[in-house]
């Protein structure tokens, strides 16, 4: 006789939302699909907290508007217990303050409660095979605060003879050795210097120095 094959392990999941009716909606979506079972359902982290079902499911679906402890700080509390647990924050708050706190907390997916059927049954078996499901608004700004936009360095509008002085100035050269290296007199220096500090609001050869490095005016040799 051929062997039967192993039943396949079900994704055991906990809801955690203080509304009744999006509970048991959640709950009816993910029973009627054969591979999750709810194993319970609670109104607050505190009630999900004192019951044995963490020690042994595998994801948990949370709201963060939970009255008593917020969902963003129950997700450390939860990991405790269960380190192995992957839970999903399915929530309306989109702003970002409490999607990253949820993330840094040890979640790892955020879904929107206007998710539809198929995609949070998706996310729970996405999850449970090492995923981070999200809803695209949330990857969306996710992304986005993690694209950090380069400073536009400011602009003095030094001519090339200034940016030159003020290279040379950042090299240690003295008036005298400045002169020299451009073929200026150092009164001419001497002028260059005025309209340096004068275009970059500074007083002394230091000041100077320390903006031009900062703007990118003067180039530092990293050898």
């Amino acid at each position: 006789m051929p062997l039967k094959k192993p039943a396949e392990k079900l994704i055991r999941v906990v809801i955690v939302e203080d509304n009744p009716y999006i509970r048991e909606g959640w709950a009816t979506i993910l029973d009627t699909n054969k591979k999750i079972v709810v194993k319970s359902s609670y109104r607050t982290c505190e009630e999900a907290l004192s019951a044995n079902d963490i020690k042994w499911c595998d994801i948990i679906l949370l709201d963060i508007q939970l009255p008593g402890l917020l969902g963003t700080e129950g997700v450390e509390k939860f990991l405790e217990i269960n380190p192995k647990l992957a839970i999903i924050m399915i929530t309306v708050l989109e702003d970002s303050s409490h999607i990253f706190k949820a993330l840094q907390n040890g979640a790892i997916g955020y879904l929107i409660k206007k998710v539809s059927p198929d995609d949070l049954v998706q996310a729970v078996i996405d999850a449970y095979r090492g995923g981070s499901p999200m809803s695209p608004v949330i990857a969306r700004k996710v992304i986005t605060s993690m694209q950090v936009k380069p400073k536009r360095k400011k602009t003095f509008a030094l001519t090339e003879r200034e940016e030159e002085v003020l290279a040379l100035l950042g090299q240690g050269n003295s008036y005298a050795s400045i002169a020299d290296e451009i073929h200026l007199s150092i009164d001419g220096v001497g002028y260059h210097i005025r309209n340096i500090y004068r275009k970059l609001q500074v007083n002394s050869k230091a000041e100077a120095i320390s903006k031009g490095i900062a703007n990118g005016l003067i180039k530092i040799d990293s050898r």
